[in-house]
């Protein structure tokens, strides 16, 4: 066996910029398309805001303005501005930044010093402009490096800083800034930050009312169950209401600003909080999923330098609040103690109703608990005995959970298809489940159907979302079915089972549809990969002579050797989101209720297929 050589030339030292870019994941988690919410392109947005954040933390700047024009982002606040000095420095030296110094931002996101340097590094245009003491200053670059420095002078522009950059397509393939993902970052900002408005396009994002508003604003007003439990400390802001109709739990949950998806300490100090201080005041060991059910829940907390489990901060580690203050648990546990149960004495009605919803999930629990272990069992025993879910190595190997956001589940329905997704998948983070058939429309019905619908039990269980969203296996859940009314159809089925039973999965963007390609459009040189009439079309343009056409009928038509390429880097998702001129109960009663002729006419209009209304009526 040959030993390949290691000696000095091996040894290798990468720059900053050279590093952020060879190793991007490291810094801005997953790179994608702009289809996912947590995609490297709004990382890089939200690095870029996060300083302006800290702005008005600190009392300087009321306001942030934000453009999204194609692929040009710019970012204009009305802070204190860079210091003049330092200017190129902070966005191009690592470790270089004012946040180090706790006395200038005590409670900050950005700790590490990487944030608008990884910006500038994966951008093949990067601008930055500090206005301050009626001077300015300003220096671009491309990838990183710096090719253009402007000289201190006067102006008469207002303090603050602004930063306009392009994502480097080579890196951010096909991207695409989605308005919805973009909204939901701004309208986050302004809940944990009242008084602050952000301008987006010409739009105006503002919130006197903090995490109440977010419920408010994200949920329909006739499920909430009681009005909204709103409570504030000086580090810590929560709401509280529990939903009329929704199954499982849901938790909105924030650290010095940031969006903690995947929760942390202060997340389960919240949920054991609540479920503590509910017992004491009923005076009733009720169990913790009886209390929980239903729960819509925010909790903000901010943190003396806290430290996160990865970069891109969607897990808070810390158990330490920081200076004098006790632990994270400690504190929220003693805040919810004394302000949930203050406020239930003060309001018996709320009190009421929340121990009514706690013995009614009692009662159901009790009358499911047979069904429920018999399912979990069934569950187990079809985990272990048959190919229904073909695991990622991710959770069979029990790997750390440092790549949990590039997991993948595709649903498939027909062996054919399954067999080429699975063939050609990455199997460290994709995986792959299979139905069998059309599953069950579950419009109207109760979730016992869940655990007695071997489907919908097995399907369950793969995603690990019984109790909650929390310990959700996939970050991404991928309905692949093929472009066709029968694979419409499906995709209404299991849209319809999430938004009965888990909408959490919807709101929280993990639901997508797989696009593939319609069309393979090929000569003796080049093969291009068409989705739509008008790609196929400027295909036939491109390549001389007269191309091969084929049209792809179905997912099973389509080889795995093709197929890792539509699985893969270039994979195209289109994210399933919520109307919000629509509450659930309206979408599922449009979608699947008896009102036939204008689902008809909406499905003709809207869905990209072709079919006729001999095929369309069988829906």
């Amino acid at each position: 066996m040959a030993i390949t050589q290691y000696t000095e030339e091996n040894i290798r030292s990468l720059d900053w910029k050279e590093h952020i870019r060879m190793r991007p994941g490291m810094y801005i988690g997953k790179l994608g398309d702009g289809s996912s919410a947590d995609d490297g392109i709004y990382i890089l947005l939200k690095e870029t805001i996060d300083n302006s954040i800290d702005e008005f933390v600190m009392g300087a700047g009321k306001t942030i303005e934000v453009s999204i024009q194609g692929d040009k982002v710019t970012v204009r606040d009305y802070g204190r501005g860079i210091p003049l000095g330092k200017v190129v420095d902070v966005v191009s030296k690592m470790n270089t930044g004012g946040k180090y110094d706790t006395r200038a931002f005590k409670k900050s996101v950005g700790l590490n010093g990487v944030g608008t340097k990884a910006v500038n590094a994966l951008s093949t245009f990067f601008r930055v402009e500090s206005n301050r003491d009626g001077k300015s200053k300003s220096a671009e670059f491309t990838l990183g490096e710096l090719v253009d420095e402007e000289m201190l002078e006067e102006t008469s522009r207002r303090r603050g800083t602004k930063i306009t950059f392009t994502p480097d397509p080579s890196i951010f393939k096909h991207y695409k800034y989605r308005n919805e993902y973009v909204e939901r970052m701004l309208r986050n900002y302004v809940y944990l930050n009242p008084g602050l408005t952000i301008m987006f396009n010409g739009e105006k994002f503002h919130s006197e009312n903090g995490l109440k508003d977010l419920l408010e604003d994200n949920n329909n007003r006739e499920d909430m169950l009681y009005p909204i439990i709103h409570l504030k400390g000086d580090d810590i802001e929560v709401a509280i209401t529990h939903s009329k109709t929704q199954y499982s739990e849901e938790y909105h949950s924030f650290v010095n600003g940031q969006h903690t998806t995947q929760g942390g300490t202060h997340q389960a100090a919240f949920r054991e909080a609540v479920v503590k201080t509910l017992r004491e005041y009923y005076g009733k060991n009720y169990d913790a999923s009886d209390i929980r059910k239903s729960i819509i829940s925010a909790i903000s907390i901010k943190v003396m330098e806290p430290v996160f489990e990865s970069q891109t901060k969607t897990k808070l580690g810390s158990t330490d609040m920081g200076g004098d203050l006790p632990t994270v648990r400690t504190y929220v546990n003693d805040f919810i103690g004394k302000q949930l149960d203050n406020y239930l004495h003060k309001n018996p009605d709320t009190a009421e109703k929340i121990q009514r919803k706690i013995v009614q999930a009692e009662k159901e629990r009790k009358e499911l608990s047979g069904i429920r272990k018999l399912a979990r069992e069934r569950a187990k025993k079809a985990s272990l005995h048959n190919k229904k879910l073909r695991d990622c190595r991710i959770h069979l190997d029990n790997m750390k959970n440092d790549r949990r956001l590039e997991t993948t589940l595709f649903i498939t329905e027909g062996d054919s298809a399954s067999g080429s997704i699975t063939k050609s998948r990455d199997v460290n983070t994709q995986a792959v489940f299979s139905l069998r058939g059309k599953p069950l429309n579950s419009y109207g019905m109760s979730k016992k159907i869940v655990y007695e619908n071997e489907e919908f039990n097995l399907l369950q269980a793969a995603l690990n979302i019984e109790e909650s969203m929390e310990d959700l296996r996939y970050n991404n859940i991928v309905i692949a079915t093929d472009a066709d009314v029968d694979g419409m159809h499906i995709r209404l089925l299991l849209i319809t089972f999430f938004l009965q039973f888990f909408p959490e999965l919807i709101k929280e963007n993990h639901l997508y549809i797989l696009q593939t390609p319609l069309f393979r459009v090929r000569n003796r040189k080049e093969t291009i990969y068409c989705y739509s009439e008008e790609e196929k079309r400027a295909a036939i343009a491109k390549l001389s002579g007269k191309p091969e056409i084929t049209r792809f009928k179905g997912l099973g038509e389509i080889s795995p050797d093709e197929f890792k390429h539509f699985i893969g880097d270039d994979i195209r998702l289109e994210p399933v989101m919520l109307d919000k001129a629509m509450s659930i109960e309206e979408l599922l009663k449009f979608y699947m209720g008896k009102n036939t002729p204008n689902r008809q006419e909406f499905i003709i209009e809207n869905l990209k297929v072709e079919v006729d209304l001999v095929e369309e009526n069988q829906l």
